[in-house]
């Protein structure tokens, strides 16, 4: 592996399962690669692969009208009066994210020595090798194309679209033709009572040797490698298959068809983009040598060794990049070997999108924020949708779960009633915030989207209490209810400090309307503090916690956001500390876990921290692949543990506001030293860390004159930060 034993991994196997298998994408592209060399299997996925079920012409419910009879109820006492504010539809789901075709190359009867298969995260490009036999994978991100290569004295390949799950419905047909640069095979699949479809196109152009039909798919005999170029479209009516080909045909033409060396041509122009965004973070623990030579199924069996998150922090800022593009990363991230893919597949924006995506500013990837932004523009007219016909408002509210093709609110019941939730906006756009605060300028769509939000706010925050201050009604708090209550309520605490943030954040984005949104954020009620001295998941009088759950929304003022921390606000962080440890797991899915790890490590409760990580760690949660799961021993698919790996690792070692550096607030266990590199903060310098038992050394790289606080465990102290000018800081730990 190129990038060295920190930055890959490899397995002595073929994967037997499409879970083991190694992943490799673009944003838009995606494959999962089996490495089987005599039936080797590449399955192709794309971003906007989603299989109609109805959701495609689902509306909001229209419920504005109801609002403010279910709004007099719930202030008056009855606290179940929001199970009416509903139209009575069942839960529907969004369209569920599916897998296209598996390219199927068989060469029965190789039985070489010495296999190997291997992922280099600084290249995106997925090996596998045995004596007779090599194949190299990689999906482009300059050619938005899946390029593989193999060496084989013969090949039978075809496209094969029967995959799990694939409804009996389907309606596949395929074609292979013969040109001048090889075969060309094609699968189009049209869905069942649609007039969607897809169609993909594969090139088979073989160096040498001969090329013949075998339908539906082709032979190569004798030839020193076969190069297959393949793309996915989905679309509605017909594809221009002759157009997919000659694009194909043109990009394998124009890298030097004639002299053998296209895959390296393609490759060279994709690394220009994926191995610079890779390698501007790196983490090393001074992991064991030995351990990290070893197979990532038998390092997982040590989930104590440094070794581990050296893996697994690498492994998830690749799998992050390549999964983001087209669309931020799904509950899958770009992958999927199964059409029955959990919770459809889709965009969870209640916690796992906004997990798997928080780190992409601190961890240098704004292609994962600029995939985030762009998913955002395109939704924004459907948030519109929802403000008005939900809640008779201007402005915006986020749905909580999207397919990705529509961002209208449609996925509820009274008994899931998400509809009510109107923080998500917030969340969505906080990563943006914070990489427009790294970079020292505002992207006008992240402050187009504050604005319709804030909207949303002056239009939707009009009840008040005995005290006057506004009421959040009705509110809701993912995906948790009430002890003595249902599921709507009042006063969420992660809606108060979602409508704070962004009234606030707007603020300072639009100047013109600062007076006004500053006013309506101070008319907000302040957090309340339970009987049990914690932070009340609902500031409103007499509502009960309910503590055993998975999902942490009441501490969102904690994380992502500033508004609760140690050094400003320590009553209410003492507080927010007793809500974190009177929390269960409830189910103990892996975002649960460490999203309470981020919150803690927030706090500077390291054991805390370092508990919930070693949760997931002792969990059995992670596949071959390094994907992982949502719950314990591998169980469901899932890009949420393997997203927010490298987040909680960061957010443990260095912490910043615009004004503020922590250093070192909850290391690790086993990890006495080490060194985290190429981090960016949000007052605009990078930080490169390191540190021993004995003390730790930073390095500042400011791109703008600034002052800050720096907060270590041997206290605080300001630092005046030069544009351009290093800053070496020596430290003492404790």
């Amino acid at each position: 592996m190129s990038g060295g034993p920190r930055h890959g991994t490899w397995e002595p196997a073929p994967a037997g399962r499409w879970e083991d298998a190694f992943l490799t994408g673009n944003g838009h592209h995606g494959a999962l690669v089996s490495g089987d060399p005599n039936d080797d299997r590449v399955i192709v996925t794309h971003h906007t692969l989603v299989r109609p079920n109805g959701g495609e012409h689902a509306e909001p419910p229209r419920l504005a009208a109801q609002l403010p009879e279910v709004q007099d109820r719930l202030l008056a006492g009855d606290l179940t009066a929001a199970g009416d504010f509903t139209d009575g539809r069942p839960l529907p789901w969004v369209q569920p994210f599916h897998p296209a075709f598996q390219v199927r190359l068989r060469r029965p009867g190789v039985n070489g020595p010495g296999y190997r298969r291997a992922v280099d995260f600084a290249t995106g490009e997925v090996t596998a090798a045995c004596a007779e036999w090599r194949s190299r994978v990689f999906v482009s991100r300059a050619d938005d194309v899946i390029v593989h290569e193999v060496t084989a004295a013969g090949l039978d390949i075809g496209l094969d679209h029967r995959l799990p799950g694939a409804p009996a419905g389907l309606r596949v047909g395929h074609g292979a033709l013969l040109t001048p640069e090889g075969a060309l095979l094609s699968l189009r699949a049209r869905y069942p009572d649609s007039d969607r479809a897809y169609t993909g196109v594969t090139l088979v152009a073989a160096d040498g040797g001969r090329t013949e039909l075998l339908p539906p798919g082709a032979r190569v005999t004798g030839a020193r490698t076969v190069l297959l170029l393949t793309r996915v479209q989905r679309h509605t009516g017909e594809v221009d298959v002759a157009a997919e080909a000659r694009r194909l045909q043109d990009l394998l033409t124009g890298t030097g068809h004639a002299t053998g060396r296209p895959y390296d041509t393609l490759l060279a122009r994709h690394l220009e983009r994926h191995r610079s965004a890779y390698r501007r973070v790196t983490l090393d623990l001074g992991a064991d040598p030995a351990e990290r030579a070893l197979p990532g199924s038998e390092l997982l069996k040590r989930p104590h060794s440094p070794a581990l998150l050296e893996r697994l922090f690498a492994a998830g800022r690749y799998h992050l990049l390549s999964s983001s593009g087209l669309n931020p990363p799904r509950l899958t991230g770009l992958w999927t070997g199964d059409w029955d893919t959990a919770w459809s597949g889709a965009f969870t924006t209640n916690a796992n999108l906004n997990l798997q995506t928080a780190s992409a500013p601190a961890a240098a990837l704004p292609e994962v924020t600029e995939a985030l932004a762009a998913f955002v523009t395109r939704q924004l007219p459907d948030w519109r949708a929802n403000a008005r016909a939900i809640f008779g408002a201007r402005g915006a509210v986020a749905p909580s779960h999207t397919d990705g093709e529509s961002g209208l609110t449609y996925h509820f019941s009274r008994e899931y009633p998400l509809h009510l939730w109107t923080a998500g906006a917030d969340w969505l756009l906080k990563p943006l915030v914070d990489h427009d605060e790294i970079r020292g300028a505002r992207d006008p769509r992240t402050a187009a989207a504050l604005a319709e939000t804030a909207l949303f706010y002056e239009d939707f925050l009009t009840r008040t209490d005995d005290t006057g201050h506004l009421v959040a009604v009705p509110s809701y708090s993912p995906e948790n209810r009430p002890a003595n209550g249902g599921w709507g309520a009042l006063n969420a605490a992660m809606d108060l400090s979602a409508a704070r943030h962004t009234l606030l954040t707007a603020a300072r984005y639009h100047p013109e309307h600062a007076d006004r949104w500053r006013a309506l954020a101070d008319r907000l009620p302040p957090h309340r503090i339970n009987q049990d001295g914690a932070l009340a998941e609902w500031a409103w009088p007499g509502l009960e916690d309910t503590y055993d759950h998975r999902h942490l929304s009441h501490l969102y003022g904690v994380w992502p956001l500033d508004e609760i921390t140690p050094y400003d606000t320590p009553g209410l962080a003492r507080a927010a500390r007793r809500a974190l440890d009177l929390r269960g797991a409830e189910n103990h899915s892996a975002h649960g876990h460490l999203h309470h790890a981020l919150v803690a490590a927030r706090l500077g409760a390291r054991h805390r921290a370092a508990h919930a990580l070693r949760h997931v760690l002792d969990g059995d949660y992670f596949h071959a692949s390094l994907m992982s799961a949502h719950y314990p021993h591998r169980n469901v698919y899932n890009a949420d543990a393997a997203h927010t790996l490298p987040g909680v690792l960061i957010e443990m070692l260095v912490q910043s506001t615009p004004d503020r550096l922590v250093l070192l607030p909850a290391v690790p266990d086993g990890c006495p030293h080490g060194e985290l590199r190429g981090v960016r903060t949000r007052f605009g310098a990078e930080v490169d860390l390191s540190w021993t038992p004995n003390g730790a050394r930073a390095v500042l790289r400011p791109t703008r004159t600034h002052r800050i606080d720096l907060r270590t465990s041997s206290g605080t102290r300001a630092l005046h930060l030069i544009a351009g000018e290093d800053r070496v800081l020596t430290l003492e730990t404790r």
